[in-house]
């Protein structure tokens, strides 16, 4: 059974089970609303899960009918715009997330990635902030690297640096932390964690082509240059006109 059929299953489910008590109409109290509330944006993010952008709009737009308010809601349905790269629709459903609920970390952490995506670097870095202050959100440390990387954006390397280690610490399993470590690290000099950085990262994720040139540049650090024509040839296989093939052509 798929997740979307279970959600489905328990809409269905919600409305009988009311309808079997009587005629009461099970919107027309407080609880029912609640419960089919909770039950349409659980479906709309159903959908959103299994990449039906257009088709979650229409749950969640009945959750709000029952209560324009509702922040998981808003919160989901700013998702929706974001796929669709509508910011300014995303924008405002996520203030209004924030409006009913202003400190929750999830919402504040989805929010400062949307705003770092539209490269509002200043206000994405304020929404992280506010996020990180849950000590209890499971997500945590997702947040930190969230603000390692934002961090770096404003050029604020040191506080970056710091955020990206300590989102290390809570995780040690995050392949973008890990490759800006790496980066830093060989940008340093520091070649040895920058090694293990990068091998850690290696392990987790596939590579992209900033990845290649910097395991090229390890490479000949550490005089293995199998690994850095290895390493080349991917990157003019795979990335042939990206900056960084360019880069490493440069190096040659």
């Amino acid at each position: 059974m798929t997740l979307r059929v279970a959600l489905l299953m328990l809409l269905v489910n919600f409305v009988a089970g009311c309808v079997s008590t009587g005629n009461v109409d099970p919107l027309s109290t407080g609880k029912g609303r609640d419960e089919a509330r909770q039950a349409y944006v659980q479906l709309g993010i159903g959908y959103l899960q299994q990449g039906l952008v257009e088709r979650a709009k229409i749950p969640l737009k009945k959750a709000l009918e029952l209560d324009s308010s509702d922040a998981n809601a808003n919160a989901a349905l700013a998702l929706v715009f974001q796929a669709e790269e509508e910011p300014e629709l995303a924008d405002q459903s996520f203030r209004k997330a924030l409006a009913a609920r202003p400190v929750d970390a999830r919402i504040l952490n989805n929010y400062g990635s949307f705003l770092y995506e539209q490269s509002r670097y200043q206000e994405a870095y304020e929404m992280f902030g506010k996020a990180a202050a849950d000590s209890l959100y499971p997500e945590r440390s997702r947040v930190f690297e969230n603000l390692g990387m934002t961090a770096l954006r404003l050029q604020q390397r040191e506080d970056g640096q710091a955020y990206l280690e300590r989102a290390l610490r809570l995780n040690r399993q995050q392949p973008r932390a890990l490759l800006e470590m790496a980066e830093l690290s060989y940008e340093d000099r520091h070649y040895v964690p920058a090694r293990d950085f990068y091998d850690r990262f290696s392990q987790l994720s596939e590579q992209n082509a900033r990845s290649l040139l910097l395991g090229t540049r390890l490479a000949k650090v550490f005089d293995d240059r199998n690994k850095a024509a290895s390493f080349g040839l991917q990157l003019k296989r795979l990335y042939p006109g990206t900056p960084e093939y360019q880069q490493y052509l440069s190096e040659q």
